[in-house]
Formats: structure tokens, C-alpha cells, sequence
């Protein structure tokens, strides 16, 4: 039997849609009623529904095909355009787009993933927010250092103090989500148990990284992007790197990473290994990085808390 494969191209106000076999191509609003509309139009549950994340705009039309029981396939945007650009398609309409998620889909064969839950797409706003907040914060301290005027040093203060206090509020906020629910109450605990890891840390691990738990080492490496890249051709061997992946999980565990090359026995000694072969102190870090994604995951699938080595 022929899989059906529906590639949606999302974008304010409207949904233009694909369906692979027999190039079909319709238009919906993207309103609780075209979301409706187009769940019927689907009809019969495909293989897969195809698209790209758009920020608030897919949001509620993911809840709607999660609850219609959809397979749901949420694509890189990057993934996208480079099979586009492999394709050999150069123009770029709503409706092209769809029908290109759509063969990518099929002849990928991608598989469906469960969607985001309402309470991690709540911790991930308040994640952006916070994210958005210390980017402020960050900018307001370097604009103190040169500001001489009294008036605009005493607003700078204020302002400082301001996000100070909106900080401690989504900090709280994403705190009282995760005691609230049980699930990620233990994955929590879980995770602020590996030395190193601060609540904040774990707090963002827990909602940038829900499949943590569910994935072998290789695959939690590759998900926050600390998997080194081979790169070799012929007779030449270039240097390896890490690339891709979720970044702000690749730069939320820096600052742990370099915690735990002191407060963490296990990978205390990874790192000093490491230097002692030769190993620049940044490379080394990267790996203590990898190190504490693969720990967490595998301590996430134990259901265990972290434990020093036995001597």
C-alpha cells in the first residue's frame, strides 16, 4: 500500500497543504476552523504530517493534528532548504514549499515524533523570555561601565534591578511548572543530582531536551550538537568538530562543564586526562560537555540519581 505523506507550509494566516501520492495542493486559514477544515480534508491518518516550526504560528494547528491522531513530523528549517537546494528547486512560494515538506517526508521516510506537551511549550516561553532577559541584563551592565551622567546611571541601576526582579519571577515560574508536575518533578531532581548541574541548567534541560532518557549516547551527543564531525577526503584529515545540534543547550552546559572539571570526581579526571595528552583546555571542555549530556541522559533512562564512582 501507498503511503499517504501531507506536507503543510505554515505561515500567519494561512496553511498551504500537499499530499503525496496524487500532487493534490489546498489552502487553509490558519483559524480554529481551518484547522478543522483541514483535519477533514486529510481524512483517512496519512504516514506522516510534514512541516516547519514558525514560532506561534504552528502551535495551536500541532495541538489540533496531535488531538485528531496525526503523526506529526516537525522539520529543521536548515534540514528543509538544503533538500530543496539538493532538489534542485531555486523558487520559493507557500505552495511549492509544502509540496517540497511533503517529498521530503516521503522520500526520506522521516519518522513521526510526539508533539511538545502544553506544559514544556509553556517552560520553553518562559525559557525564551528568561533567555531574552540576561541578554538585557548582559547589555545594561556594559552601558554602566561607560555612562558618567548621573541621571542615566541611576536609570541604568533601576532598569538593572528591574530584570533582576522579572529574572527571580520566571525563575519561580518555571520552578512551580515543574513541581507541578511529577514526571518532570524526578527528571529534575535527576538532573540537578550530577555536580555541576545548577537548577537553571536542569530547568532548561528539561524543557530544550524532553527525549533525553529515550536516546543511546551517539544520539544525545548528536541532539546538543557535541558529536565531533569527521571531516576526510582522500589523503587529507582535517580536524573534527562539533557543530549543529541544539545550541542554546550547547551553550547552557559550558558553565557546568567547567564546574564540574572541578566539583565532579569522574569528570574531573576525564578533563585533566584530556590536557595531559595534549588536549587544548577548550577541546577538553567540549568533551566534559559531551560527557555530562551522555551521563544525564543515561542516568535520565535509569530513573536513578547521579552517584560518585565506587574506588
Amino acid at each position: 500500500m501507498t503511503e499517504t505523506t501531507i506536507g503543510i507550509d505554515i505561515s500567519k494566516d494561512h496553511l498551504d497543504v500537499h499530499r503525496l501520492p496524487g500532487d493534490e495542493h489546498k489552502r487553509f486559514d490558519n483559524t480554529a476552523a481551518g484547522h478543522k477544515a483541514l483535519i477533514r480534508w486529510i481524512g483517512a491518518v496519512p504516514a506522516r504530517v510534514v512541516y516547519e516550526p514558525t514560532g506561534p504560528y504552528h502551535r495551536k494547528l500541532e495541538v489540533q493534528l496531535a488531538a485528531a491522531g496525526m503523526p506529526i513530523v516537525k522539520v529543521n528549517p536548515r534540514q528543509a532548504k538544503r533538500f530543496a537546494e539538493a532538489t534542485g528547486q531555486r523558487a520559493k512560494t507557500d505552495r511549492l514549499d509544502a509540496a517540497m515538506l511533503a517529498r521530503m517526508g516521503a522520500l526520506l521516510g522521516l519518522e513521526p515524533r510526539p508533539v511538545r506537551s502544553a506544559i514544556l511549550n509553556d517552560l520553553k516561553d518562559l525559557h525564551l523570555a528568561r533567555e531574552a532577559l540576561v541578554k538585557d541584563r548582559t547589555a545594561a551592565k556594559n552601558r554602566g561601565k561607560s555612562i558618567s551622567l548621573p541621571l542615566l546611571k541611576r536609570q541604568n541601576e533601576a532598569r538593572l534591578r528591574q530584570i533582576n526582579q522579572q529574572l527571580e519571577a520566571i525563575d519561580a515560574a518555571i520552578k512551580a511548572l515543574i513541581d507541578a508536575d511529577p514526571a518532570l518533578s524526578a527528571r529534575f531532581a535527576i538532573l540537578v543530582s550530577i555536580p555541576g548541574v545548577a537548577a537553571v541548567t536542569a530547568a532548561m534541560l528539561v524543557t530544550e531536551m524532553p527525549e533525553l532518557g529515550s536516546l543511546d549516547p551517539r544520539q544525545a551527543a548528536a541532539l546538543a550538537g557535541l558529536a565531533p564531525i569527521t571531516r576526510q577526503s582522500g589523503q587529507w584529515k582535517g580536524k573534527a568538530f562539533v557543530h549543529g545540534g541544539r545550541k542554546q543547550v550547547r551553550q547552557a552546559l559550558y558553565m557546568p562543564a567547567l564546574v564540574a572539571t572541578r566539583f565532579n570526581p569522574d569528570l574531573k579526571a576525564k578533563y585533566q586526562q584530556l590536557v595531559a595528552t595534549g588536549k587544548a583546555p577548550k577541546q577538553a571542555i567540549t568533551a566534559v560537555m559531551r560527557k555530562l549530556i551522555v551521563l544525564a541522559n543515561a542516568l535520565l533512562k535509569k530513573g536513578a540519581p547521579w552517584q560518585p564512582s565506587s574506588a
